[in-house]
């Protein structure tokens, strides 16, 4: 081999442009993973699945497990391709129970007492699993409207689960016009949160200030009833014999 071919490796990786897919940008290390969400099986493939493929379509290697950058200089089949096959076959598997089962925890899902973002963030998950399931990106790219409608049945559920603290504003929600999406009423419902916190905690400072300068008036004035009660030493009644305490 010539002093010019040993170098042609090496040459050629350092040539790669950005959007290559076999460029490794200093941040892709084999220790960090790529998504936090672990696959359990068939209750959640589709949504690990979702978010493994946009994690990888964001670092530009997602040619990797579809197919598209294939490697054209080996015999053997691309491992990861293989690898991402075999999980689908495996696991993208959806029967009626496990729709069923997960469309039972939407519906039955309240926020009871929790803070209402991981209220909100938990049902999102759980929409987002459910979208995937019945394939509701197909649905809606063959019927518009039908969008509007699962974004109304989003808004009921949300609305259905919060705490009664709400109910006047939830009220104030739903007899607008038009009805807003479920992710306007969140933002609508949190800033009345921040306002009802915020002002509980004005009324809480309000009341420790009012109950430490009650006791120190209590104390103030038990020290001057203390001092007035033993300003005169008793005086005795010679006649009767009657010992008396007189307060100035």
């Amino acid at each position: 081999m010539s002093d010019s071919d040993s170098t042609v490796g090496p040459t050629k990786i350092s040539k790669l442009e950005f959007n290559d897919p076999l460029y490794l940008h200093p941040s892709d290390t084999s220790g960090a993973p790529l998504i936090t969400q672990k696959l359990k099986g068939t209750e959640n493939y589709n949504v690990w699945s979702c978010a493994l493929k946009l994690a990888l379509q964001t670092k530009n290697k997602l040619g990797f497990i579809d197919g598209s950058c294939a490697r054209f200089e080996y015999e053997d089949d691309d491992i990861a391709e293989s690898v991402w096959t075999e999980i689908k076959e495996t696991y993208d598997k959806i029967d009626a129970s496990v729709t069923f089962n997960l469309y039972q925890n939407i519906n039955s899902c309240s926020q009871a007492g929790q803070p209402l973002s991981d209220y909100y963030h938990k049902l999102n998950a759980m929409w987002r699993q459910f979208d995937n399931m019945i394939k509701i990106d197909d649905i809606v790219s063959a019927n518009k409207s039908f969008q509007e409608h699962n974004q109304f049945l989003k808004l009921m559920q949300f609305l259905m689960g919060l705490d009664d603290v709400y109910v006047p504003i939830r009220s104030q929600i739903l007899t607008s016009d038009p009805v807003p999406n479920v992710k306007t009423a969140f933002s609508i419902i949190s800033r009345h949160e921040s306002h009802r916190l915020h002002s509980n905690n004005s009324v809480k400072n309000q009341s420790s200030a009012f109950v430490s300068k009650t006791n120190n008036t209590s104390n103030n004035n038990s020290g001057y009833n203390n001092k007035k009660k033993y300003r005169n030493p008793p005086l005795k009644c010679t006649n009767c014999n009657i010992t008396t305490t007189i307060l100035v």
